[in-house]
C-alpha cells in the first residue's frame, strides 16, 4: 500500500475490530465510526 501523508495505522485485536464494526452503519469507515464515538463521549 502506498504511503499516504496524514494517515496512520493503529493495531486492534480482531475482537475489538469486530465490536467497532458492529457500531458502524453500512458503508461507514473506521475513521467515521471512531470520530462519531469521540464526539459522543465529549458530550
Amino acid at each position: 500500500m502506498p504511503y499516504r501523508t496524514g494517515v496512520t495505522t493503529i493495531q486492534l485485536n480482531p475482537a475489538t475490530r469486530d465490536k467497532l464494526k458492529e457500531l458502524g452503519k453500512k458503508g461507514e469507515t473506521y475513521e467515521t465510526i471512531i470520530l462519531r464515538l469521540i464526539k459522543t463521549c465529549k458530550k
